[in-house]
């Protein structure tokens, strides 16, 4: 009987959110499969757990994701967590719990903290339907485009960023999807836990000339339904227009482009 594979979410920040659950499966588990080693190992001494602790980290994934399979057939049960939060989201794992599916061993999750929900949350924007869309790109044209591919999604967008990039992205909001409602949220439920709301100009002429540090999360509403138009305040202004000297035709199409509405429609209206 081959071993279970336990992925299991650890503090962002705050030690006391460890949940006795994530505890006692870090304390049971035959080996920990660990993002960082040094970091794990505080929070394992932290909790008073021994164990085995092995690095799972982008540069090894590859090779480190073959030996810990052989270990969960050999019948071990092993952890795999991440820095903070849950393994997997913008952190090593994804492959590994992949492979484990593929080969038909038993994969389990350890409920606990997340960045993405825990910023969401707190944001005060629209929570019902979101996105998650990891670490954008560093290269600006790249970064820009991903930005423009969510012009029209109504999700509330949420997005990790290093701290050092945090206005170039507030910069490329502004220029992609406009001055939308969005929060800045760093160093969850930490000492220095800060929370900067608004709209993306508003929160831009905060944070532009401030150095941040620290794990940084930002959410950015998505794409609210238009208005819907006033045809008949249209064909008003078609009519006004027509009054001094328009034709019909040319009236309604100009009226269509400054509002972005049909021109047959207003035509019909004149008619």
């Amino acid at each position: 009987m081959g071993g279970r594979l336990f992925i299991v979410g650890t503090p962002i920040g705050n030690l006391g959110d460890m949940t006795d659950r994530a505890r006692e499966t870090l304390q049971q588990v035959d080996v920990i499969a660990a993002e960082d080693t040094r970091r794990t190992g505080r929070l394992l001494a932290r909790f008073a757990i021994t164990g085995k602790v092995v690095s799972l980290f982008e540069g090894n994934e590859g090779r480190r994701t073959s030996q810990i399979i052989s270990m969960l057939r050999e019948g071990k049960d092993v952890a795999l967590v991440s820095d903070a939060g849950m393994p997997g989201l913008s952190d090593p794992g994804y492959p590994l719990i992949r492979a484990c599916l593929a080969e038909g061993l038993d994969v389990r999750v350890v409920p606990g903290p997340s960045a993405v929900t825990a910023a969401l949350v707190v944001s005060g924007l629209p929570m019902d339907r979101f996105v998650f869309e990891g670490f954008l790109p560093r290269k600006v044209s790249e970064r820009r485009a991903r930005l423009r591919a969510m012009a029209r999604d109504p999700r509330t967008v949420v997005v990790f960023e290093s701290p050092l990039r945090v206005a170039t992205l507030l910069r490329d909001v502004l220029v992609e999807l406009g001055d939308r409602p969005i929060a800045v949220v760093r160093e969850m439920t930490k000492l220095h836990e800060e929370i900067v709301r608004g709209r993306a100009s508003e929160v831009f002429a905060k944070l532009a000339d401030h150095q941040l540090k620290g794990e940084v999360v930002v959410v950015i509403e998505g794409a609210r339904e238009p208005e819907p138009l006033d045809l008949e305040a249209l064909a008003g202004e078609a009519r006004a227009l027509m009054a001094g000297g328009v034709r019909k035709r040319d009236a309604a199409a100009q009226v269509a482009r400054e509002h972005g509405a049909s021109t047959n429609e207003i035509y019909r209206l004149l008619v």
